[in-house]
């Protein structure tokens, strides 16, 4: 067994997030430009053997639950390989994607032993979706939620709170949770990355957030984790739950236990950390990661990745330094 690895604050990071991919068949406008985007080689990516490698290196290490991510995990054509290799190790597995190939994996995703995933949906309006995505599988995205649920799956549907956009669905997604056991929804403050538009004017924050569901519904916050980073509760007599995902007005920085590969093999110990530990191409050349992994937890800050200023508009110039959303994986 490997040491663990722990940072210089006493925290045990045993969640490994593991990003498939920099391309989304969707174009959402808080996850990547609008512009000029420019998607990696697929010679830069992780292969899905030097996945498994990395992965059972990880485990070792003491990760007992890994998440993939993208971009959209579900675009990559060895995607089935790389679910059944991992859902063969001594950890729990999930994933985090936009549901609109989800139906194509239902099977393999059953016999991998994966129960629980994050679904990705912003509105419950057509015309929003389609002006968020810009694409038009919003009739696909909701009938695949459905297939989830019919097929026993826990469902955590991911939404970005956005001013001017979509806070007045709010409570309709509370709502979702009322009557469903099995649903749960997650409302995430926006988050400032390359190219996204980022501005504190833009954010519905957590404090707003809570105002607004308390206006309708009454809820109880239900008991967590140290390491949880959504503040759970659940509407009074409702069978599932809404939480907050406060990343800038409520961190939760203190219980961190996340750990992020890009798909390009890239190690970041913070979401918004500039810094990154190459791992593919030393393990590409047949030697050992771990004490670089080490290393670099080593030097993860206490909170935001060191940005001081996180929630000042003159620290936008920091963001703009990181990658955009989608390059680092959700």
């Amino acid at each position: 067994m490997s040491l663990p690895i722990v940072d210089t604050f006493g925290r045990k990071h045993t969640y490994l997030r593991i990003s498939l991919t920099d391309k989304c068949n969707l174009r959402c406008t808080y996850c990547m430009p609008q512009e000029d985007m420019q998607f990696m080689p697929s010679k830069w990516l992780m292969q899905a053997d030097e996945i498994k490698a990395l992965a059972e290196i990880f485990v070792e290490m003491g990760v007992d639950k890994i998440r993939l991510t993208g971009g959209e995990p579900l675009i990559r054509k060895d995607v089935g390989q790389i679910v059944s290799d991992l859902g063969k190790l001594p950890t729990s597995l999930t994933l985090t994607t936009n549901a609109v190939f989800i139906d194509q994996f239902i099977d393999n995703l059953k016999e991998a032993g994966v129960n629980s995933l994050n679904v990705s949906l912003d509105t419950l309006r057509e015309d929003r979706f389609r002006a968020v995505t810009k694409r038009d599988h919003f009739t696909k995205t909701l009938g695949n939620i459905r297939l989830l649920l019919a097929e026993g799956f826990v469902v955590k549907i991911n939404m970005v709170v956005m001013k001017g956009i979509n806070e007045d669905e709010v409570n309709d997604f509370v709502r979702m949770t009322l009557e469903q056991p099995n649903l749960h929804v997650r409302f995430i403050e926006f988050m400032p990355f390359k190219g996204n538009q980022w501005d504190m004017s833009k954010i519905v924050s957590y404090n707003e957030l809570l105002s607004d569901i308390n206006n309708e519904f009454d809820f109880q916050q239900l008991t967590g984790e140290l390491q949880d980073t959504a503040h759970r509760f659940q509407v009074t007599g409702g069978a599932g739950t809404f939480g907050i995902i406060g990343t800038v007005t409520h961190p939760f920085c203190s219980g961190c236990n996340r750990i992020r590969l890009t798909a390009d093999g890239k190690l970041k110990n913070c979401l918004f950390d500039t810094s990154e530990a190459d791992l593919l191409t030393p393990l590409r050349a047949g030697q050992d990661v771990r004490a670089l992994i080490h290393a670099h937890f080593h030097k993860k800050h206490f909170a935001h990745g060191g940005h001081v200023n996180f929630t000042e508009k003159q620290a936008k110039s920091d963001y703009e330094q990181n990658r955009n959303m989608i390059a680092i994986g959700g």
